[in-house]
């Protein structure tokens, strides 16, 4: 799944309820990763607005993580 907006964060960690914990924190991981990535190529860029986009998600994502691993 690509993540482009809060909204498409939202899907993802809604299509994850399903998954064991152990399972969801994995993919979370990958997409953290990937996210990150993605802000740093858009700061390269000099692109606040997707970088700010991306940081966004990343929050929502880093929250969830934090969820899990209580």
């Amino acid at each position: 799944m690509k993540i482009n907006n809060i909204a498409d964060a939202e899907k993802f960690i809604d299509s994850l309820t399903a998954e064991p914990a152990v399972a969801a924190g994995i993919m979370v991981n990958k997409m953290i990763e990937s996210l990150e990535l993605g802000q740093m190529y858009y700061e390269q860029k000099d692109n606040e607005k997707g970088s700010l986009r991306l940081a966004g998600c990343l929050r929502i994502l880093k929250d969830y993580r934090q969820l899990i691993d209580a």
